[in-house]
């Protein structure tokens, strides 16, 4: 059996695109320094490394999720406002929670990208299941 569905989804990938992007630099960090101070495995208590490992780990551990639930949202119909909205908060808060935790910006950069992130955890379930009630 051959499904030839198309699904047209033209502004989460935009997004996905971008957080793919702004990965690298995050995981570059990690890896130069790894090399340049030669600790191949762990953190050798290197609170450097730690700090860089933390910013690329926190963006793995928060990014999946959230872009699953954009791309939900995109998959039902929600208006573009809603995902650029949801998008730019999700760039903008791992960007800001990335410069805090790593201490490349002030510590309140920090607070802010996960309020910012958490925020899309609160609002695209909401969101979701407002509109599969409805």
């Amino acid at each position: 059996m051959e499904m030839s569905t198309v699904i047209n989804l033209s502004i989460t990938p935009l997004y996905i695109a971008l957080l793919g992007i702004l990965f690298l630099p995050f995981t570059l960090r990690v890896g130069l320094y790894r090399v340049k101070n030669n600790i191949n495995i762990g953190d050798g208590q290197d609170e450097e490394l730690i700090k860089r490992n933390r910013g690329q780990g926190n963006f793995i551990e928060t990014v999946p999720l959230a872009v699953i639930l954009i791309l939900l949202m995109e998959l039902l119909g929600a208006s573009g406002t809603w995902l650029h909205a949801l998008g730019i908060l999700l760039i903008g808060g791992r960007l800001l929670h990335y410069l805090g935790i790593t201490g490349l910006g002030p510590f309140l950069c920090r607070p802010i990208g996960m309020f910012a992130t958490l925020s899309i955890y609160l609002v695209a379930p909401a969101w979701i299941l407002i509109n599969l009630i409805i």
